[in-house]
């Protein structure tokens, strides 16, 4: 078994909590946030931040919660799935989340070209998005070969500066219109407060499959989850509600044509170029992590060069548009997968593994590799995701879809025993 994906030991877990404060603020502070909060324009300024705060309240604790398994036995993500869906079992989700990964990676360096693109036509005159493309990608995978050693160091310089600019843009985007004018706008009824907030909650959401792979390295848990969870929460809502006040006023949650008219095209490229490697490095390092689900024998950082080249060509090759929607459904997949998880650990299991198990060697090594039970329900958990998101459900389909899938695992894990385990290992949990 590789080095690469078998636990951290106490001893090498190095980040604190400042580490991930600045790990998940270099996250949140990202034009995929703003532009998702101009999203909530139609409820008005109020009811925006309020549905921003609540979203991000609910998500944020799940998606800190995820990365706790992480941080007591130093896992990462995919390997955090095998005690409730067995070794085997636990594969597609990790095949999931490399497609997924791989595919937002080229989404993230698309949206970040464009707007280098654009910032370059202006000063420029000429267009060279691919160029861009390339630059960007091979930046991002460069951040993420360097490894959990350099990213401290690099998330604190590059980091604290995108704050400073950020805030600089703040300025900017309410210095026009006036907070007085702002909070005047109300709702204009096109967009229900529930699935506004589910908006919110699917962002810190999409970074539980990938929130255990940092934590891992953490020193304790308290750390890591405090860390993790101030710094997204703080730096993403900032972000949306940059994007939600820049609709208001502009109609538009892109910043960089205001920034474009003030002069200001350093700090805009500085925000759209670290913005983007500080946020999407994450992606290509975790697809590569999930990979060693798969392969065990594979060489993390090899691994990691190829998922960050990999996400680059697709960029230069397709249009986003061609495959969004496809990751859209595929990214559906996590929150009744997570569910499933987060019951089993938490409550099932009351927070306690044996992690040699985790490898096969024991009690988690289900007949065939797989808890039948748990693909199953997993399965229909994903179909009324689908279902929720059709039918408009007004408190939205993330958290109604893991809880209710969480729900079922628990019930059915009482019912639903394995015929077969390994000779010699008991039950960790027998007697419950």
């Amino acid at each position: 078994m590789s080095n690469n994906i078998t636990p951290i030991p106490p001893g090498e877990r190095t980040m604190n909590g400042l580490d991930f404060f600045l790990l998940w603020a270099g996250a949140g502070i990202s034009l995929a946030e703003i532009m998702a909060g101009g999203f909530l324009a139609p409820l008005g300024f109020g009811m925006g931040i309020l549905a921003i705060l609540v979203g991000h309240l609910i998500g944020n604790s799940l998606f800190a919660a995820g990365g706790l398994i992480g941080s007591s036995y130093g896992i990462p993500a995919m390997v955090s799935t095998r005690p409730a869906f067995g070794v085997r079992g636990s594969y597609l989700g990790a095949l999931l989340n490399i497609l997924q990964l791989i595919g937002w990676t080229a989404i993230m360096l698309i949206v970040a070209a464009r707007a280098a693109d654009s910032l370059g036509q202006h000063y420029l005159g000429a267009s060279y998005l691919q160029l861009w493309t390339v630059i960007i990608g091979l930046a991002t995978t460069a951040w993420a070969w360097a490894g959990r050693y350099s990213w401290p160091r690099l998330q604190k310089l590059v980091t604290t500066l995108l704050i400073l600019f950020s805030l600089y843009m703040t300025y900017v985007i309410f210095r026009g219109p006036g907070w007085g004018h702002l909070w005047a706008t109300g709702s204009d009824g096109s967009l229900g407060f529930g699935l506004a907030t589910d908006l919110v909650i699917a962002m810190p959401l999409s970074w539980l499959p990938l929130a255990a792979d940092y934590s891992r390295f953490a020193r304790d848990n308290g750390s890591s989850f405090a860390g993790s969870w101030l710094g997204y929460f703080l730096a993403s809502s900032w972000m949306y509600i940059l994007g939600l006040g820049a609709t208001l006023a502009t109609g538009s949650a892109d910043p960089i044509p205001m920034m474009l008219g003030l002069g200001l095209g350093l700090p805009a490229l500085y925000i759209i170029f670290f913005s983007t490697v500080t946020t999407t490095f994450m992606d290509v390092y975790s697809a590569a992590i999930s990979s060693l689900d798969l392969f065990s024998g594979w060489n993390e950082r090899h691994t990691t060069m190829a998922v960050g080249l990999a996400g680059t060509l697709i960029a230069l090759l397709f249009p986003m548009e061609a495959y969004e929607n496809f990751l859209l459904l595929i990214g559906g997949a996590f929150c009744p997968l997570f569910g499933i998880v987060l019951t089993d650990y938490f409550i099932y299991r009351r927070g306690r593994l044996e992690v040699d198990n985790l490898f096969g060697r024991g009690a988690f090594w289900y007949t065939g590799g797989v808890n039948l039970a748990a693909v199953i329900i997993w399965l229909l958990g994903f179909l009324f995701f689908q279902w929720l998101t059709r039918t408009g459900f007004p408190l939205g389909a993330s958290v109604p879809s893991l809880v209710v899938t969480g729900g079922v695992y628990y019930v059915a894990m009482f019912f639903y025993r394995q015929p077969a385990w390994r000779p010699g290992i008991t039950r960790q949990h027998e007697g419950k």
